[in-house]
């Protein structure tokens, strides 16, 4: 048995490691694979990173597990969270759109966690315009995206656990309403290798969807049909990455997060972040975005303050988002110690 452990640990690394350098050479090398699906999926407000640490760190978040925010990331890393924490964050997306999430994770027990989230998307009422009034008819109409997801997490062993999210999606736009149920599953495993873990998620995963309701289509007659609108499927995205503390020397501690996202409405591509803290209370964090057109760099940093029985931790992010502008994001999350 002692042989075989140090075997184990340096094949799960071999493993771990090549799989992340194969992506992240695949990412670059074939770059535009996939480009085509480009936004053939709904409720696409779902592929906003949620968490501004893991957004700080390159979006490289199924193998973080700090705060509510893993909800989003990968079900199973809610077990990994060990007490009652409630996360609220805000983000500032492009054009003045507002993106606004809650998340709860309540120990049951040393093995059973139970997860609740919601998020929104939401806008000021836009004017309607028209071909003949065409800076504003007077009459406006809403957009809004939400959703609100049940989680249950269970941790088999010290080293592994799993879990899944069951959520129900909305999106409304002016007279049009489309709504659906969608899962997340998702594994979390410690190689045994120091902190490295791996693990694996997949996300917004059910059937496709449509708007309520029907159109008059126009024939080749001249006459109109009445028609309901096209099916389209939802962002679904299959998630694998690892993470482990790569420096720990004092007070001083530096985590290295990777990532490859294989989304069904866009190509593949691979992120990843490092955060350094100091005394497990300041934290300085970066991200990368390989294959990304919109951004590439992502900047933040925390605090983590003990207060008795709890502890509150204040996160913030930035992103580059190109000609649309900065993205950011501020995050206050409260764990019972």
């Amino acid at each position: 048995m002692s042989i075989l452990n140090p075997i184990r640990k340096s094949a799960a690394i071999i493993f771990v490691m090549s799989t992340l350098l194969t992506s992240m050479i695949y990412a670059e090398l074939f770059p535009n694979l996939g480009g085509q699906r480009a936004g053939t999926s709904v409720f696409t407000f779902l592929k906003i990173g949620v968490g501004a640490r893991e957004a700080a760190m390159g979006n490289a978040g199924v193998s973080l597990a700090n705060d509510a925010s893993v909800l989003y990331w990968n079900p199973a890393a809610a077990s990994q969270i060990g007490n009652n924490t409630l996360t609220i964050s805000h983000i500032n997306w492009p054009v003045e759109i507002e993106y606004s999430y809650l998340g709860y994770i309540h120990r049951l027990n040393d093995n059973i966690f139970l997860g609740f989230s919601t998020g929104a998307l939401y806008t000021e009422p836009m004017e309607i315009t028209t071909t003949y009034m065409p800076y504003g008819s007077g009459e406006y109409f809403n957009y809004g995206d939400i959703f609100m997801g049940f989680t249950f997490s269970h941790k088999m062993t010290d080293r592994f656990s799993y879990g899944a999210t069951v959520k129900y999606v909305e999106e409304t736009l002016a007279d049009l309403d489309m709504n659906t149920v969608l899962m997340d599953l998702g594994t979390y495993y410690w190689t045994g290798y120091k902190t490295l873990r791996f693990c694996v998620s997949l996300v917004n995963f059910g059937s496709q969807s449509r708007p309520d309701g029907t159109y008059m289509k126009p024939l080749k007659d001249g006459g109109e049909e009445e028609t309901k609108y096209a099916l389209f499927s939802p962002p679904t995205e299959f998630r694998i990455g690892a993470a482990m503390d790569i420096f720990e020397k004092g007070y001083h501690k530096t985590l290295l997060s990777c990532q490859l996202n294989h989304p069904v409405d866009n190509s593949e591509y691979f992120v990843a972040g490092m955060e350094h803290g100091y005394k497990n209370r300041v934290f300085l964090r970066g991200g990368y975005l390989a294959n990304s057109a919109e951004r590439n760099i992502t900047l933040g940093g925390g605090i983590t303050i003990p207060m008795g029985k709890f502890g509150l931790s204040a996160d913030y992010s930035w992103a580059d988002f190109g000609v649309l502008g900065d993205i950011q994001q501020i995050q206050i999350s409260v764990k019972v110690r």
